[in-house]
């Protein structure tokens, strides 16, 4: 499945229950909310390079390859490292408390992460 593109937020569900399970700080938690943020992917086979830029000037950078354990950085800015799986069509990770999967439907990203049963989803449009 291709992830390649520039997606920018549509909408999302469930945030504030969510952040607050993962315990964000409270200024991550304003920073985040109903946020344009600008996720860009660029992708070569299983290697994938996964920025997410913020207003502000803020960019998340993740590079990894499907399989390969790999140096990520959760939303709050804490720094682990993780195998991210494909799974059906989906690119899945396991973050240190939370769930994340990630794939194209209908021309658009959706993301779900999931923590103790408190599920969010972001669902990015295409811009190029």
């Amino acid at each position: 499945m291709a992830f390649a593109g520039k997606y920018e937020f549509e909408g999302d569900e469930n945030y504030d229950a969510f952040v607050q399970k993962i315990g964000l700080p409270s200024d991550k938690v304003e920073m985040g909310r109903n946020c344009k943020i600008v996720t860009e992917v660029v992708q070569n086979g299983n290697d994938f390079t996964w920025t997410q830029h913020f207003p502000g000037g803020h960019t998340t950078t993740n590079s990894f390859t499907v399989g390969k354990e790999a140096d990520m950085e959760t939303m709050g800015g804490k720094k682990f490292k993780a195998t991210v799986k494909m799974e059906d069509g989906k690119l899945v990770a396991d973050f240190p408390n939370y769930r994340h999967t990630a794939e194209i439907s209908g021309g658009k990203l959706v993301e779900i992460s999931t923590s103790s049963g408190v599920v969010y989803k972001r669902t990015s449009k295409k811009i190029a």
